[in-house]
């Protein structure tokens, strides 16, 4: 599995984390999503699109600050 770390900006409460766990859920390749108030971890059985990540976040309304 490789997993993926996102620190996210904008996130303040529950309902932010339910949005961005929507949005990264829905990326195919998902395997394991994990979030809090500003941070996403992701396991997936490949290495996912760094772009497509900071794209499903920003459509969720959140700015991804950086991939690790």
């Amino acid at each position: 599995m490789v997993k993926t770390t996102l620190r996210i900006n904008g996130m303040s409460c529950m309902h932010c984390v339910m949005h961005v766990k929507k949005a990264l859920g829905s990326i195919d390749g998902v395997k394991n999503l994990e979030v809090s108030v500003g941070n996403a971890t992701i396991e997936s059985e490949k290495p996912l699109d760094e772009k497509a990540l900071r794209e499903a976040v920003a459509e969720a309304g959140y700015e991804v600050v950086s991939v690790g």
